[in-house]
């Protein structure tokens, strides 16, 4: 089974990594939305201040329901704020909404990575579901010397290279959005003196998730490769 194969070590590191991360994000976010902030401004009322002051009041804030299923939709010109940071007036509900704000900002201004990683994204949802069927399928060919596997299993290389790509080009895209949220938080008085240390732990933890992701997919390659040549 491809599962029990011997290759799996290598995504074990990842792993570790992915549950780090999201042991970070979960402890940050749970530690900072039991600190108030100072000002007492809620998740919409900071995102609504930073999208005022760039200019933005066509973008509109609604609830989504879900924890930290926060997110920016281009197309309908909205962000999305989880029912745990739409209202409350925490830190950590704060520093998410404004790092959705900074999502809506970087559209406005076409910024270059958010501008490709949205048009790639069609394409990578159908190679990272296909990557690893193609790269199976091309492996049994190959295995039964039918030399088509060549092409599959090609194709299925081309596919995970590019997750790759998607997951180097969103990095910057999450980086800029809370570099932008954090500037933002201090400029418009949304926090006062620790309370923006406290934002940039949650928002650096996020930011963890994102290089694991990154990881994940760097070593699924590799994996394949690996799966590839031990069939030789």
């Amino acid at each position: 089974m491809m599962y029990y194969d011997w290759t799996f070590i290598i995504l074990i590191p990842a792993i570790l990594f992915t549950l780090y991360a999201q042991a970070k994000v979960k402890g940050n976010f749970e530690k900072y939305s039991k600190i108030q902030t100072s000002r007492r401004i809620t998740g919409k009322e900071a995102a609504r201040k930073v999208l005022d002051s760039q200019g933005l009041t066509n973008i509109q804030i609604r609830p989504i329901h879900g924890n930290l299923t926060d997110n920016y939709n281009p197309k309908e010109e909205t962000i999305f704020l989880s029912e745990n940071v739409i209202h409350s007036t925490s830190i950590a509900a704060v520093g998410v909404a404004c790092h959705e704000a900074g999502h809506a900002i970087q559209d406005a201004e076409d910024y270059a990575p958010i501008n490709i990683r949205n048009s790639i994204v069609p394409v990578v949802n159908i190679a990272s579901m296909a990557s690893w069927p193609l790269a199976i399928v091309g492996i049994m060919l190959l295995s039964s010397g039918n030399q088509i596997g060549d092409l599959v299993f090609t194709v299925a290389v081309l596919a995970f290279v590019g997750v790759i790509a998607f997951h180097l080009v969103t990095l910057p895209v999450e980086l800029n959005a809370s570099k932008r949220a954090l500037t933002q938080l201090e400029e418009l008085g949304i926090v006062m003196g620790d309370e923006k240390r406290g934002a940039k732990k949650v928002l650096d933890a996020a930011a963890m998730t994102y290089i694991a992701a990154l990881a994940m997919a760097v070593l699924n390659l590799i994996r394949i490769l690996a799966l590839r040549n031990s069939r030789d």
